[in-house]
């Protein structure tokens, strides 16, 4: 018997029972029993081996249904079935016998695939049948194709440029099957195993690889696809505006990322710093586009963008965007350093500079304009070289950008001191001049009246005295007016037109004949002293100017500038 023969037997209690009788002895009188006639016969013939047959013995997948049968000359056996050494489990797919001698399997499936037997059994023994195989053909299920350099996008997978493509087609089937390979091209590379690859891909390669797979045995044929994208190296872009005249607050501006090559990802950035999106600066579904909505002066930039893929990356040159505005508040500055100024005051013939700002781009256009000048002055600076009285009043500024079409406009208030070109100095001089030559006067005619007191003269003590006529110092010292002054110069401004007099006043106790009167309408080209006529001679108190307690300006010409550095000016009597 076979090892299934050592499996325990029923009929072991029977022989355990049959050993404890032999060991007891019964009395000489009873009637003596043999082993034979309790237990039964075992020098009877063993079971014969049962025979398996099946009724096909390869069989397709859900088309075929197989029968096994166990044939056995024994009469009082049980028949039992075994599947791969384990007792087999009937299903719903299965029906066995009522002599349990057949079992058919009415739709094959893979599962089914495998070794049959089957083992007939009586009180004793059992023995089993050889064993039969059953083969079950099956498929090509669905196909998978996967590549082991690319990176999977969506229904597709990418792989870089000239890099080496490994394709491997999967598909469950039996026996194995025969692959064929369709290229992006319709080439057909036939009868060939389930790998394919491709070394240096290029563009040309992209597109749609297909897999044809088929299986002789059960005729079926699967088809299998996969899309590759083959990404390039790629290339730098370029930032474009949609305008370059932008003004701020018009808008919107467009920024677009200008590429040859698709399926890349976009990033922006400002400044060299990745760019938040906001509600002012928008990107597109596809960032490709960046709005700036109402650019500000501050959006600048610089705005680059940056494409890329696994493999490679490439950044465009940055853009700096030119945004107009202004001019805003327009400042009017002088002095060092310079200060903002609403009144300027000048004293007579210095210079003046004024300066005229405003943040503007492109850099405003300044208009200038004097209260009493009819012109109209360019420039960033009004430049006066020698103050005159028509320069007083108001002085505007006006700050224009042509290009946002704004101006806006500041004015300063110019105040002109009286005061002569003379230095500080020169003033003094003239004045001690002044009064040195008074006092020599005075000395002089003291002296003169004493010497006349003590040494009568020789004429007549009766005879009428001599007449006094005024000394030449006196005339010396009274100055002319000067009509050879240069006239005032400017950068930007014309000329004054017409002359400017200083109105003169006679001193107390002198004759007016002694001091010119100007002209009302002297000019330095037409003025000429006209002849005169010798003053009378006048009694010697006459000739010296009485001292008066009176304010000094009526002994002097009017003052023009009420600052300590002020100065007289006598006209000459001749």
């Amino acid at each position: 018997m076979g090892p299934a023969d050592s499996r325990s037997h029923p009929w072991t209690g029977i022989l355990l029972s049959a050993s404890l009788l032999t060991a007891w002895s019964p009395p000489v009188a009873a009637a003596q029993l043999t082993p034979s006639d309790i237990l039964p016969d075992t020098t009877s013939k063993s079971l014969d081996k049962p025979t398996l047959s099946v009724s096909r013995s390869t069989v397709t997948e859900y088309q075929d249904r197989v029968t096994f049968y166990c044939d056995t000359t024994e009469l009082h056996v049980t028949i039992r079935w075994v599947f791969q050494n384990q007792s087999l489990v009937l299903n719903e797919r299965m029906q066995l016998s009522a002599d349990g001698k057949t079992i058919t399997i009415l739709t094959v499936q893979r599962e089914d695939s495998g070794t049959y037997q089957c083992e007939a059994w009586d009180a004793l023994e059992f023995r089993s049948s050889d064993a039969i195989l059953l083969e079950v053909n099956y498929g090509p299920d669905l196909i998978e194709i996967k590549l082991d350099s690319g990176v999977p996008s969506g229904e597709a997978v990418e792989v870089l440029e000239g890099s080496t493509v490994n394709f491997q087609a999967e598909a469950q089937s039996h026996p194995d099957p025969t692959y064929s390979w369709i290229f992006p091209n319709n080439s057909i590379l036939p009868s060939t195993s389930g790998t394919l690859t491709i070394d240096a891909v290029s563009r040309e390669d992209e597109g749609m690889f297909r897999c044809l797979v088929y299986n002789s045995a059960t005729l079926l044929t699967r088809l299998g696809a996969l899309r590759v994208h083959v990404l390039e190296n790629l290339t730098k872009p370029q930032v474009e505006a949609s305008s370059l005249d932008l003004v701020e607050t018009v808008g919107p501006v467009n920024l677009t990322c200008q590429t040859a090559h698709q399926r890349v990802a976009v990033q922006w950035f400002v400044s060299d710093q990745p760019l938040l999106p906001s509600e002012h600066l928008a990107l597109s579904d596809d960032n490709m586009t960046l709005v700036i909505h109402s650019p500000r002066r501050e959006d600048t930039g610089p705005y680059a963008c940056e494409i890329w893929h696994w493999g490679s990356r490439a950044r465009s040159d940055p853009l700096t965007l030119t945004i107009n505005y202004g001019p805003d508040r327009v400042e009017i500055t002088s002095g060092s350093p310079p200060a903002v100024v609403a009144t300027v005051q000048g004293k007579l013939n210095s210079s003046l500079t004024l300066q005229c700002r405003a943040a503007s781009q492109p850099e405003a256009e300044y208009r200038w304009v004097l209260e009493h000048h009819s012109g109209v002055y360019t420039g960033e600076q009004l430049v006066i070289r020698a103050l005159t009285r028509e320069h007083e009043g108001i002085c505007s500024c006006t700050a224009s950008n042509s290009l946002t079409g704004l101006a806006r406009s500041a004015s300063v208030l110019i105040q002109v001191d009286p005061e002569s070109s003379l230095s500080a100095g020169a003033i003094a001089g003239i004045v001690l001049g002044t009064l040195v030559a008074i006092a020599l006067v005075i000395g002089l005619g003291y002296f003169f009246y004493s010497r006349k007191a003590r040494w009568p003269s020789k004429g007549s003590a009766d005879g009428p005295s001599p007449e006094a006529t005024p000394p030449t110092s006196v005339r010396e010292q009274v100055t002319r007016p000067s009509f050879d002054r240069p006239r005032p110069v400017y950068d930007n401004i014309p000329e004054p037109r017409g002359p400017m007099g200083a109105k003169k006043k006679v001193p107390p106790g002198l004759p007016e004949q002694f001091y010119e009167k100007e002209p009302p309408s002297a000019t330095p080209r037409d003025h000429f002293p006209s002849p005169r006529k010798p003053p009378p001679k006048l009694p010697m108190h006459a000739l010296v100017p009485p001292l008066s307690t009176e304010d000094a300006d009526d002994s002097y010409e009017t003052l023009v500038n009420p600052e300590p550095d002020v100065y007289c000016r006598i006209n000459p009597s001749v």
